[in-house]
């Protein structure tokens, strides 16, 4: 996945205009891996390290990655709505996808993953939708501390995280009997340690 390879645009989204970054295999992709980036009002953006790790992650997969610009970021129009509307953006961002990358065969699979405050989102998302899987990467669990998320969820967490803290994710996993992979030394942006998120990913993906 190169940056020739990425498709940018508009569509149409809830709140207007709504920027997508889209990158297709070179094959019929085996399913849609929807990435949703950190916090609108802290920087975060579809172009975050994480963010575009994750998209290359999956596009190394096989599967269609596709990421969005939450409302008022970017080329993407409105104003943070502290994550409803962002919801609404990622489902008319799948939607978009789905439409224009379904087959005849059938709806493809999505995958739900996300960064931070993205993590969040999706786990809204997941209500609306039936997922194949979550990735959950410095998952905001502050956010949705009550909210359980499948057994085959894929959690990365650094061990000196600064900004959700190692304990409090393993406070919402520990209920749920949930695995926490956790990389030590590491913080929430995963300085330095991009090329080990993507091979812990890889490395445990069994898609259903």
């Amino acid at each position: 996945m190169t940056p020739r390879t990425t498709e940018r645009y508009t569509v149409d989204g809830p709140a207007g205009a709504l920027e997508i970054a889209l990158n297709v295999p070179a094959c019929a992709p085996r399913g849609i891996a929807l990435v949703a980036h950190p916090h609108p009002l802290q920087g975060g953006t579809l172009d975050n390290k994480v963010a575009q790790t994750l998209a290359k992650t999956f596009h190394t997969l096989g599967y269609a990655a596709v990421r969005f610009n939450f409302r008022g970021v970017g080329r993407s129009e409105g104003a943070f709505d502290d994550g409803a509307g962002e919801t609404d953006d990622a489902l008319a961002a799948l939607a978009h996808a789905l439409k224009r990358l379904d087959g005849h065969a059938g709806p493809l699979p999505v995958v739900l993953a996300g960064f931070s405050f993205g993590t969040y989102v999706q786990t809204r998302v997941a209500r609306s939708i039936h997922a194949e899987r979550l990735v959950l990467v410095g998952p905001a669990v502050q956010r949705f501390a009550d909210v359980a998320v499948p057994a085959d969820t894929i959690v990365i967490h650094g061990e000196t995280d600064d900004v959700v803290p190692l304990a409090g994710v393993l406070d919402w996993a520990r209920p749920q009997v949930l695995p926490v992979v956790v990389v030590p030394g590491t913080g929430h942006f995963f300085h330095g340690q991009l090329a080990l998120l993507k091979s812990l990913v890889l490395g445990a993906w069994k898609p259903h």
